[in-house]
């Protein structure tokens, strides 16, 4: 058995709404620290960094379930609409820190989506995580066909980049981590569109 069958056997017995319970459990433990003084002197910048940076996270895993598959055989596949569901539950987390506790009026929040690029940015792939979280279901993809809702989903793709760049325009002076957070979401985009071939070619 290889170690990538191992894996998969182990993995077969997990089920996949154990995502969203752990994602849940981090989310309000995250919070917690945030209401307690945890999360240091400016808890809401804070609470919305950490809800950014795991919502980015998330997007990261749900596009690595393809290239892991291809290039180790571990399959992930049964947990990547849970893994997206979470990723945008913990986006709207972030949104709704910034927009009620820290911002305060909507107003202001509309004022600040228009003038601050890196809010436009991240606005923007917010909202266009809006679909794709209300159609990942069954019934969504019998009522789309299998065709379509695929092509809807690839939406994944700028979502990802979006929040990557959201993440490096927020960033203060030059920052490594947003910097190879976009790096590594370009590649695995590229993964679908540019095909490698490990074998060595003969001579």
């Amino acid at each position: 058995m290889t170690p990538s069958q191992a894996i998969n056997g182990v993995l077969r017995k997990v089920p996949a709404w154990t995502i969203y319970i752990v994602c849940a459990a981090w989310t309000g433990w995250l919070f917690y620290l945030a209401l307690t003084g945890g999360l240091g002197v400016e808890p809401i910048n804070a609470l919305e960094r950490e809800y950014g940076e795991l919502g980015l996270k998330l997007l990261v895993l749900g596009l690595l379930v393809t290239p892991l598959r291809k290039w180790t055989g571990v399959n992930l596949l049964k947990f990547r609409r849970a893994i997206g569901v979470s990723a945008f539950f913990v986006i709207l987390a972030h949104f709704t820190v910034w927009a009620v506790l820290d911002v305060q009026t909507w107003e202001r929040v509309w004022t600040e989506i228009v003038k601050r690029p890196y809010v436009t940015v991240g606005m923007v792939g917010f909202v266009l995580m809006i679909p794709l979280a209300l159609t990942s279901n069954n019934l969504s993809v019998r009522k789309l066909g299998a065709a379509t809702w695929r092509k809807l989903h690839k939406l994944t793709y700028p979502v990802a980049v979006l929040g990557a760049v959201h993440y490096l325009w927020l960033a203060r002076g030059f920052q490594w981590e947003p910097i190879i957070y976009l790096l590594i979401i370009l590649g695995l985009i590229a993964t679908r569109y540019v095909s490698f071939d490990w074998k060595r070619q003969p001579a």
